[in-house]
């Protein structure tokens, strides 16, 4: 499986993961009544594609993460919704929806707080087993994960359809490698193993998980790359709800 990965890595080792582009209209309306439609100018301006189209980044993010204060309810709010929007694009018409359900549930202020703490303290499985918010699934608070995480260690990654269909085709099963059917484990045991491998390749565990999400299960299979050639970078999943 290991040189599998190693010849993944090397076919785009000239390409990096790209802004995704975003229509803040779209997402405005659905934000106003919860007071955050400011987040969606937490972005830059896009040069090409529909007038008004917007970027956002995994940088944007980060800099959005560190901006939150130790008791930032409205802060986390606001990473939490530029999470959603990033992980949405253009294609995930829904984003928009499952994102106002996920604000109107009363419990995500104690949500958002409780597995942020999980996750920086290093409890990856205990964040999976608390996060619960309607609209909100793997794929997405995942995502949530990676986002909040500042540590420099064993970081938290994304695991949505994509990256598992990838997983798999390499002949990986979350299940057999962390021994049990619980989900939280399973999530951590893959966190751990991709820090493992990415280590042994020389790269970034998130390059490593952003590859697999590039290939969709195509492990085998991938095209040519010429040099330099930017690949786009949307984190969206087929649903917002799933199962591996």
């Amino acid at each position: 499986m290991e040189e599998r990965l190693r010849k993944l890595v090397a076919h785009y080792r000239d390409c990096e993961q790209q802004p995704v582009r975003f229509r803040p209209e779209t997402w405005r309306s659905w934000l106003k009544a919860h007071g955050a439609a400011h987040v969606v100018d937490s972005s830059s301006p896009c040069p090409s594609g529909a007038s008004g189209d917007r970027l956002i980044s995994r940088g944007d993010l980060a800099r959005l993460r560190d901006r939150v204060g130790s008791d930032d309810p409205d802060g986390l709010r606001d990473l939490f919704v530029a999470v959603m929007i990033w992980g949405s694009g253009t294609t995930n018409g829904r984003g928009p929806r499952y994102t106002d359900a996920a604000l109107s549930d009363v419990r995500m202020p104690a949500v958002l707080a409780s597995t942020r703490e999980a996750v920086r303290a290093g409890d990856l499985s205990g964040a999976y087993r608390h996060f619960a918010l309607q609209g909100v699934g793997r794929s997405f608070f995942t995502k949530w994960f990676a986002a909040v995480d500042d540590r420099d260690g064993d970081r938290a990654l994304i695991l949505d359809n994509r990256v598992l269909r990838s997983l798999n085709a390499l002949g990986w099963t979350s299940w057999q490698a962390a021994g049990t059917r619980r989900l939280s484990v399973r999530y951590a045991t893959y966190v751990s193993s991709m820090h493992g491998w990415a280590a042994d390749l020389e790269v970034t565990a998130d390059r490593l998980e952003w590859l697999l999400f590039q290939v969709n299960g195509h492990v085998d299979n991938t095209p040519p790359v010429p040099a330099g050639t930017p690949v786009a970078g949307p984190r969206q999943s087929p649903t917002t709800y799933s199962s591996h």
